[in-house]
């Protein structure tokens, strides 16, 4: 589409600028209105991995109707000196109290009933139970209620058992002490100071209020346009609730890059950039993950209607803008002087983090570095006091079909290396219609290497026959993805499907959910991520030199990447020590950092002004900053890998940068803002 073109849409929505004002008025309050009322349809379990650990958990879900994804609570009790925790008098009454007080439909398991020394410390004085409360789904809602029956659990056990020491832990637990501190007086003044930065900053960088509001405006109204896109497409297949972070802090990043341009370029190369970052994100939405379709859907709708945003409404502000009186600078001619040492700093910089992002490690964070004080990290200090691993806050359900023994099952998997305890409960809330759950209890926390191994060796284990020389496991309770025989994909997805010994072992449960995710979303992106460049560059050939494209979509590539090494390098390695990053964050941050620094490149290709990039990153990353300083560790994850994204591709972008063909007419002012 030439230069033309693009004027003559620009031209059509001054024409009718009060059309195009009551539209995207609408689109702002109407859609915004949509937008919260459908957030319902997203799916937000965050455990959308569509593996077969994933639909293992949709069967014992289905099957049992609570457990699966979702960890249990762990219940710990500590007796003085003199009592025998293994007499019926101690074990016995910690046993009862605990399924009194959990309520009714919840699952409980400890020594008193499977006489499994794996649940007493080392102490001699501790014993610990696992309890699956009755309501809990992987969702908000169900997380929320399971968060909720800690408390109870805890109150409940306290009083009915005034000798002994019991504090309830557990991963929700200790996620939700985290949320629930609320941010210290130096983070609200640090939340305070960015969303100031962040007003500040568009002033001096537009001069004017209509410039500073502008592309808060824009940001604005591709959010809420593009959110409710996503949710008319979640209404015919699943999307994670993923995307409402996505979606915002692109926008604004977007918006403020584009209204920083100069007219003449600023359509042209908003549509090459928007219609490369959108088909990119076309190209991952049609793979066969749930994350990587809500990501690539996302990463779609912002892009179109930032597009359409940037063309229509864009210069009805600009417009207003001039009437307002606000004065227009001069445009003055500039060269593009690219500096040996800082591209050759910034390069490096950008290779050594994206080799850093070889050893990412996904999954949920270290039950250790989820909360630093509370009533959950009390619980798990005196979990590991006794000498009980953490990796009991993580527990395997194994769903054993009709016709197969589950006490057969539960002695090969306690043979396994590193699974402290395997027991098959007897309890009718164990037992569904012929089929049975098996506990495992790992020694280490399944984001660990040491845990991803000894998952990976009970599902090998529990793939062949068992001893009796039954087919127990036949190939479904492998995580490996190879084989998806009909059997196991119908006994994964209708809840175990039927109960015949032809039936699979599934290994499910809160300890697979991460490797799960390893397998079923990060082993496509071999494939995803050429697929997604291709199609980026495809787009920008047509608008650009192919060697101007090729820089482009590398440079988003190398921008993607190295915004996963910043997470490993400053959570896993630095000194939060969270061993691992939670599972989806990188997928996230690294579409966003893509997007955003092929909207850069073709931005400085075309000759827009070598500062809109800093503005924009800046912008961004003040803006992140001020809603997600806090205590929280997942959501200190996703910020401050959106912020380094931005950071990066700012401090980098301008020096990696393709040169215009020539000169480039700059705002007499832009050289001094940043």
């Amino acid at each position: 589409m030439s230069t033309e073109r693009f004027r003559a849409v620009e031209e059509f929505a001054l024409r009718h600028r009060v059309a195009m004002v009551v539209v995207w008025s609408l689109v702002l309050l109407l859609g915004g209105a949509a937008a919260v009322a459908g957030l319902g349809r997203l799916d937000q379990s965050f455990t959308a991995s569509g593996g077969p650990g994933h639909r293992a958990n949709q069967a014992v879900q289905e099957r049992y109707g609570n457990g699966a994804a979702v960890a249990p609570l762990v219940a710990v009790a500590t007796w003085p000196t003199a009592a025998d925790v293994r007499a019926p008098g101690t074990a016995g009454r910690f046993a009862s109290a605990v399924g009194r007080v959990a309520g009714p439909g919840a699952r409980t398991v400890s020594y008193a009933g499977t006489g499994d020394e794996g649940f007493l410390g080392a102490d001699g004085r501790t014993v610990y139970a696992l309890v699956y409360p009755g309501a809990g789904k992987p969702d908000l809602a169900g997380l929320t209620a399971v968060e909720e029956a800690a408390g109870t659990l805890r109150a409940g056990l306290r009083s009915a058992l005034p000798e002994a020491r019991v504090d309830v832990t557990g991963v929700l637990p200790l996620t939700h002490d985290s949320a629930v501190a609320g941010p210290g007086p130096l983070a609200l003044a640090a939340k305070a100071a960015c969303a100031l930065g962040l007003l500040v900053l568009l002033v001096l960088a537009f001069r004017s209020p209509v410039g500073a509001l502008a592309p808060l405006l824009l940001a604005g109204v591709t959010s809420v346009g593009a959110l409710v896109l996503v949710e008319a497409v979640a209404g015919f297949t699943e999307i994670s609730f993923i995307v409402v972070y996505l979606v915002p802090v692109t926008a604004l990043v977007l918006a403020v890059h584009r209204w920083a341009q100069p007219p003449g370029p600023a359509a042209r190369s908003g549509v090459a950039g928007g219609a490369a970052g959108a088909a990119a994100c076309a190209v991952l939405a049609l793979f066969p993950a749930a994350f990587l379709r809500s990501v690539g859907i996302a990463g779609l709708a912002v892009c179109a209607v930032g597009t359409a945003a940037s063309l229509t409404l864009t210069p009805m502000l600009r417009s207003a803008q001039r009437r307002g009186g606000a004065a227009r600078s001069a445009a003055v001619r500039v060269g593009w002087r690219p500096r040996a040492v800082p591209a050759a700093l910034g390069l490096a910089l950008l290779v050594v983090l994206a080799g850093a992002a070889t050893q990412l490690r996904v999954g949920n964070p270290e039950a250790r570095a989820l909360v630093a004080s509370g009533p959950a990290r009390d619980g798990l200090d005196r979990l590991t006091a006794a000498g009980v691993p953490t990796g009991a806050l993580n527990p395997l359900e194994v769903l054993v079909p009709g016709g197969v023994d589950a006490r057969a099952v539960a002695a090969r998997a306690a043979r396994v290396p590193g699974v402290l305890l395997a027991a098959a409960p007897t309890a009718p809330d164990w037992r569904n219609a012929g089929s049975a759950l098996v506990v495992v209890v790992p020694e280490e926390e399944p984001m660990t290497a040491a845990g991803a191994a000894t998952v990976t060796a009970l599902c090998s284990a529990l793939a062949g026959p068992d001893d009796t020389g039954s087919d127990a496991g036949h190939e479904g309770a492998g995580l490996d993805g190879a084989k998806h025989d009909s059997t196991r994909a119908r006994a994964g997805h209708d809840g175990a499907g039927h109960d015949g010994t032809d039936a699979p072992v599934l290994v499910g449960g809160s300890g697979v959910v991460d490797r799960d995710l390893v397998v079923g979303v990060y082993g496509l992106l071999p494939y995803a991520v050429p697929a997604a460049a291709l199609a980026a560059f495809g787009v920008l050939a047509a608008f650009t030199a192919a060697g101007a494209a090729a820089r482009a979509v590398a440079g988003g590539l190398l921008a993607a990447a190295a915004s996963a090494g910043a997470l490993t390098v400053l959570w896993q390695w630095g000194p939060a020590g969270t061993g691992a990053v939670t599972g989806w964050v990188p997928l996230v941050v690294g579409v966003f950092a893509f997007c955003v620094s092929l909207e850069r490149a073709v931005a400085s290709a075309s000759g827009g002004p070598p500062w809109a990039g800093p503005v924009a990153a800046g912008a961004g990353a003040l803006a992140v900053l001020a809603v997600g300083i806090g205590p929280q560790v997942e959501l200190a994850l996703l910020v401050s890998g959106f912020a380094m994204a931005a950071t990066l591709d700012a401090l980098s972008g301008r020096r990696l940068a393709v040169p215009p063909s020539g000169p480039a007419a700059v705002l007499r002012s832009s050289p001094r803002l940043v």
